[in-house]
This record gives structure tokens, sequence and C-alpha cells, in this order.
């Protein structure tokens, strides 16, 4: 229960709905414990005129029917105050319950929101998706029906023993007596419940991510024909968490026996010590309190055969909320300062930057010395893992830095607001994700404006070179893209990343290596527009071609993390070194 006192402050939200809850149970059992009395009533009345020998007079044939008739309807009376009130408690507790599974849905997600790259890159997509979805499901459970039930138990049970105790001390106590080996039984189980519905959901994310990354790399997959394979591996994660799920049911399953049993104890217990009482003479018990017994002990029934079924609840939902927990109480590595300053010019400058990623120990740079004034490009090369994208990262801050400090217009990076600085950038990472949207909003994405026109898009888009593109499809820009983008080719997503970067009119522009996909012309096409908009905008070109880059104010070769070769295009060239080499090489191929 530790986990789940995360929870209290949402039961102190919908406190009036949960106290009212709490109110229409104990009217409705109210009711409820009243049914037998009259039932009590009904028989000692019928036994008091049998016993006088009075039904032969009409008349009194009469009264037994009217008052037959007057304690039926009161019987229906109560019945309908009980399923009144019950359908009252539904609509407080039940709803409760929902109205906290969405707040704390909201609360994950934003806290997902919150966090940062690093944080994406510990955890798998299913995994994250079955927290949200799976355990916030089972927490909502323990939250509506146990909480519900658990009231509904303590206030029957209370009423109830109340009841029979009124009746007779001696009977109750011998018709208790089985309670107490029920509640050693929960006890006892419990926590293998607890044990296996950790398993069971963890089994269940690890599922949810196995499906996940199917589902994504599916072309993949179908391209290598390893549908079977997949099939077999499926099968294997499939049947371990049938095994553990089969697990926990078998646990479960020993509940509802053993209560039956035990309150089946209790009945014959009732009846046979009833019995007895009745015909003693010194004893005043009838047969009605037999009959008015046995309807309490069965009372009792379903809310102790409840106590399993409400205990795995309960474990279920402690078992998601620590899974829960785990993330809620995580804080993202990159924050902003309690006084944060407002993004101040578009220069940029890494001093002495080395970056190890976290996760892997790979060291992305190492003692990095870099300058861009306010309204230059620069050209980054290198080959693959060199750290060209790992400088794209530190910029936007998706990560900071291990050492050394990266300046963007003269203040620490660490220092600006968070927010500010990513709206400030326009970025085009290397890796296109479009959303399963229009093409517009796709484009749009990065605005906050609802005041942008169909104009503004089409010019986006245009400057990109993807508009004529754009226009053939059959609904243009409203056509409805794929997951993923996977409507279009790798160019088109490409082209259409990039009329969301410019489309901001950001004072940085970052391009990591975003135009590998296209051909050389379109290209040059997109490179002449890019001139245009990149005036008086910092600008930053991660490629692999020389094409690409050789227009930038200042160029760097990367190499394991290091600055090797530093100046403009010409300079580069004079110095016969890599970009010499690479330049060469690409104007051969050209």
């Amino acid at each position: 229960m530790k986990a789940l006192a995360y929870l209290n402050k949402y039961l102190w939200k919908y406190k009036v709905r949960l106290g009212l809850g709490a109110l229409f149970i104990i009217l409705s059992n109210l009711f409820g414990v009243k049914m037998p009395r009259l039932v009590n009533d009904t028989i000692g009345y019928i036994t008091s005129i049998v016993d006088a020998g009075a039904l032969d007079s009409e008349g009194a044939q009469d009264e037994l029917i009217n008052t037959g008739l007057w304690l039926a309807c009161l019987y229906v009376l109560f019945s309908i105050g009980k399923g009144f009130f019950l359908f009252l408690t539904r609509q407080t507790i039940i709803v409760m319950s929902r109205k906290i599974e969405f707040d704390l849905k909201n609360e994950v997600y934003l806290q997902y929101q919150r966090m940062s790259t690093a944080f994406y890159k510990r955890n798998n997509t299913g995994d994250l998706m079955n927290r949200i979805s799976e355990d916030v499901s089972k927490v909502r459970m323990y939250l509506g029906p146990g909480i519900m039930y658990t009231i509904n138990l303590t206030v029957l049970s209370s009423l109830v023993i109340y009841q029979m105790f009124t009746r007779s001390t001696e009977l109750t106590g011998y018709v208790l007596l089985p309670l107490p080996i029920m509640a050693f039984l929960i006890y006892k189980v419990s926590h293998i419940i607890n044990r296996e519905s950790e398993q069971v959901q963890r089994q269940q994310s690890k599922m949810s991510t196995y499906v996940q990354e199917f589902f994504s790399g599916i072309r993949v997959v179908k391209a290598y024909r390893r549908e079977h394979a997949f099939q077999e591996e499926f099968a294997i994660e499939a049947q371990e968490y049938m095994d553990r799920s089969i697990r926990l049911v078998k646990v479960n399953s020993l509940f509802l026996p053993v209560v039956v049993t035990l309150i089946g104890l209790s009945t014959i217990l009732a009846v046979y010590l009833g019995a007895i009482m009745v015909v003693d003479p010194t004893v005043s018990f009838k047969v009605g309190d037999i009959a008015e017994f046995i309807i309490y002990v069965n009372m009792l029934t379903w809310p102790f055969a409840s106590v399993g079924w409400v205990t795995s609840i309960i474990q279920r939902a402690a078992a998601s909320q620590v899974r829960i927990n785990e993330f809620l109480k995580e804080e993202p590595e990159i924050q902003n300062l309690e006084e944060a300053q407002p993004f101040n010019g578009s220069s940029i400058a890494f001093k002495n930057v080395s970056f190890t990623y976290p996760n892997s120990g790979m060291i992305g740079l190492d003692g990095v010395n870099f300058e861009i004034k306010q309204g230059q490009s620069l050209g980054i090369m290198g080959g693959t893992g060199s750290g060209k994208s790992t400088i794209a990262n530190l910029i936007c801050r998706l990560y900071d830095v291990s050492s050394g400090q990266i300046a963007v217009g003269g203040s620490d990076l660490k220092t600006l607001d968070l927010n500010d600085v990513r709206q400030k950038i326009g970025y085009v990472p290397q890796e296109v994700f479009l959303f399963s949207d229009t093409i517009a909003n796709n484009i749009r994405f990065g605005i906050h404006d609802d005041k942008l026109s169909d104009q503004d898009i089409e010019t986006a888009a245009k400057d990109s070179c993807v508009h004529e593109n754009i226009v053939d499809f059959k609904d243009g820009y409203e056509t409805i893209l794929g997951e993923r983008g996977i409507t279009l080719s790798g160019g088109q997503k490409q082209r259409v990343s990039i009329a969301r970067a410019v489309i901001k009119s950001p004072e940085v522009l970052i391009f990591d290596d975003c135009l590998s996909a296209v051909d050389h012309e379109t290209e040059e096409a997109i490179l002449r527009n890019l001139k245009r908009i990149m005036q008086n905008k910092t600008t930053v070109i991660i490629s692999h071609r020389v094409s690409s880059v050789m227009h930038c104010d200042k160029i760097i070769m990367l190499d394991q993390g290091k600055i090797v070769e530093y100046g403009n295009h010409q300079s580069l060239l004079e110095e016969r070194k890599k970009y010499y080499v690479l330049y060469q090489k690409q104007l051969e191929d050209n």
C-alpha cells in the first residue's frame, strides 16, 4: 500500500464524491439489513396465527392476506431503496475512479514530455505505452471497485454482525468461527498474488515492446522474410505471459472455493445450533430467527468472497503503481534554472566542449572549439560516428555537455530558457519523423499561431522543393500521411521536414544531413532557396556532401569527436587534407 499512497492526493481531490459514495453504501446496506428482520417478522406472524388455530376463520384469513401483501410491499420497497442507493454508489465512486484515471494518464503523459532524450534511450516504447495504458487501468480498478467493495464489506459486515448479536450472542459466535480462518488464508496468499502480478505486468510490457518494434520495422521484416522467425519468438513470449497469468489465476482460484466452503459451514452451524435453541424452552429463539440468521450469513457470502478479488485488485494495482512511480519520481536531466534568461542573440560558441553519451559511455565530442557569429553559417563534415549530430543535439540542448561550455548570444546555454531556445531554433534531424496527419499540419507542426495562412505553408513547401510533389496528390496538402510519413518517399519526407523548420522563421537553422535522400539537382535547388532564407540567420549544415557545405562561412572536419580541419571551402582545399580528398572524390563521382 506504500506505492498506492501516491494516489491519496487524487482521493482528496474527489473527496466529495468519495464521501457521498460511502454514505450511499451505508444507506443501501441499512435497507438491506432490514429485509431479513422483515422475513423474521413475517414468519413469526404466520406461526402465531397457525399456533392459535385461527386460520379457519374468514376474518383471520383476510387479515393474513392483507398483512402478507403489506409485508411483501414493504420488502419490495426495501429492495428498491437498496438498489437505488447502490446505483448512486456506482455513480459516485466508479465515476470518481474514471476521473482519477483520466488525471493520472495525463500526469504520466506530461511526465513523459518533460523527460529528456536520454530517458527515451533507456526505456522501450512498448514499456512506456504499457505503463500509461495497462498499468493505469489496473490502478483504476483499485480506485473504483476496490475501494467500493472494501467500504461495502466493512459497512455490511458491521451491520449484519450487529443484527446477529442482537438476536443471539452465542449463535453469532459459533457462526463467525470460520471467518478468522478465511482472513488468515487471505493474508498468506496475498503476497503470492503481489509477486505474480508484478511478473505478469513486466512480461506484458516486454510483449508490448516486441510487438511495437515488429510493426515499426514491418517493411524490413518482410524484405528479409523474417515473419516466421518473429512469429516463433513472439510465441515464446506469449507462452511465458500465459504461463505467468495461469499461475496468477491458480492462486486467485483458491479464494472463492474457500470462502464458499467456510460460508456454507457457517450456514450449517446456524441451522443446526439454531434448531437446538428453538426446541430449548429456556432459550427465547424462534424459527424466524433461524431464517434471519441464514439470510444474514448468506448476505456475508459476497462481501467475504470479494475479499480475495479485492485483494487481487489491490495487489495488481500496487504492482502497477510501483512501475508508474518509477517514472513519476524521475527528474529530467535537462531542466530550466529558476531564473532562466530569454534567448538573446544567435551567435554560437563551443568552448572546449566534451561530451560522453550517458547510456553507452561512447565519447561524442572531445575538446571541441569553434565560433559562429550571428548571421554566419557553419558546415560540419566527418565520417559516421565522428560527432556531427552530437553538435546539433547539444545546440538544441537535447543533452548537456559533459565539460566545457556552449555560449549562445554570449550567454551560457544552460542559463537560457529551454522553451525559448527550442522555439528560436529550426531543427531538421537526420532521422525524419512525420506524424499520421495531413501534410499541411506536419509543415505547420512547430507553429502555435492559428493565423498561419495556406500561402505561408505553400511558400515553405516551395522553398524546400516539395510543393510540386504535394499538389500531385489527390488531396494535395490535406493528404493524410501514414504512420511515420510512410506515404512519402525518403526525399519527400526530408523536404517536408525542411519546410517544417523554415516556416518558423527561426533565428538559428540546423540541418542535420537532411539532403541525403534527394538527387543532386534537387539539392542545388534547395540550397539556392536556403541561401535566401539563411540571410541574417545563424545556420549549421551537417552533411556528407561537400556540395552542401561549400558555401558556408566556416567548415569543420570532425574525426572521433575532434576537429581535425577548420576553415572555409577555399582554405581547406589549399590544405589538401581530408576535406580536399573528399571533395575530389565526390567531384569525380558527379
